[in-house]
């Protein structure tokens, strides 16, 4: 091994975070809370959106239909989040005879938390690459690439399960998926009203139908930015958890870069880790090094720059007096 959406809003942020870790003198945002409150200010806009769009192309029956189906699809994708992730990641359970030192990372690290142990599994893909899913502590599961085992050090792989089992004690799944929810009806009104019509187009036909498709897209836009602000709270909570900041920087870099030089090969991967797949976006790097995704395409990046989250974390190290 080397609305009413906004009180459940509130309730998603709030709920599951870490304890923050202070920054500069009393008084002063801590950091975890202010990742907290940028996503929530992104949930809100996205909640605002929702509104806006029904209201203006659906109507509120359109609105409400729009709601409804889009709470079916993703509330089933909440509930069995572990067993579909680790399905279409190929995953086998890792056991204990064989990775003595997998169960031993996190069970030091579930110990740290306060948290009962996840189920570790392993997946055959030879991506660097891992995740972890699970609509809480108790139902959460931790899958490792065979790539990633191949690349890491033992320092590295701690920083990356941290990372990983952060995720599940910040409830990320739970707020990735109102994301969706919201998201998925904002484009369900958006065809409700393509098709059936919506609003009053006879004042500004134009301004509506541009508003019938760039609406999706504007929702897609925020609901990646939600993620990537996960992903930079996860960091912080991981690197926090383990005291290894600098480490888990050292194992984004060659998360990356492995990532992509298996791509220029053509080395490909699981279902879960295709462009396409609702699951890409819980690796904790973007699969095949997130390539093709720079200049305005960085607004469809599911994961932040490497490089900032590189800094992120070299910061923390600062505050930890690991580095001058």
């Amino acid at each position: 091994m080397r609305t009413a959406i906004a009180p459940i809003l509130a309730t998603v942020v709030v709920e599951g975070q870490p304890d923050p870790v202070r920054v500069g003198s009393a008084g002063k945002l801590t950091t975890a809370m202010f990742k907290s409150l940028k996503t929530g200010v992104l949930l809100a806009a996205l909640s605002g959106l929702l509104l806006f769009i029904g209201q203006t192309i659906g109507q509120e029956t359109g609105l409400v239909i729009a709601l409804g189906i889009a709470l079916v699809m993703n509330v089933g994708s909440y509930w069995y989040s572990d067993k579909l992730a680790i399905k279409m990641a190929r995953a086998q359970p890792a056991s204990q005879q064989q990775f003595p030192w997998y169960h031993e990372l996190v069970q030091q690290l579930a110990t740290k938390a306060g948290q009962p142990m996840p189920r570790l599994f392993i997946s055959p893909s030879p991506q660097p690459n891992a995740f972890a899913t699970g609509r809480n502590p108790e139902h959460a599961a931790v899958c490792v690439n065979k790539g990633l085992i191949d690349i890491l050090d033992r320092d590295e792989m701690e920083g990356v399960l941290a990372h990983e089992l952060s995720h599940v004690y910040n409830r990320d799944i739970l707020i990735g998926s109102v994301a969706a929810t919201i998201a998925t009806a904002i484009t369900f009104v958006a065809r409700f009203g393509f098709f059936f019509g919506g609003g009053d187009r006879r004042d500004n036909p134009i301004a509506s139908i541009a508003m019938i498709f760039l609406a999706p897209v504007a929702a897609f836009i925020l609901q990646m930015a939600v993620t990537r602000s996960r992903e930079t709270q996860a960091d912080t909570s991981g690197a926090e958890l383990c005291g290894k900041p600098l480490a888990l920087a050292s194992a984004l870099r060659k998360l990356e870069a492995g990532g992509r030089q298996l791509a220029r090969q053509g080395v490909g991967g699981t279902p879960a880790e295709q462009p396409t797949s609702a699951f890409s976006s819980l690796y904790i790097s973007a699969p095949f090094g997130g390539l093709g995704r720079s200049g305005l395409g960085s607004l469809f990046r599911s994961h932040p720059k490497t490089e900032d989250r590189v800094r992120n974390l070299e910061a923390i190290a600062r505050r930890m007096d690991q580095i001058a």
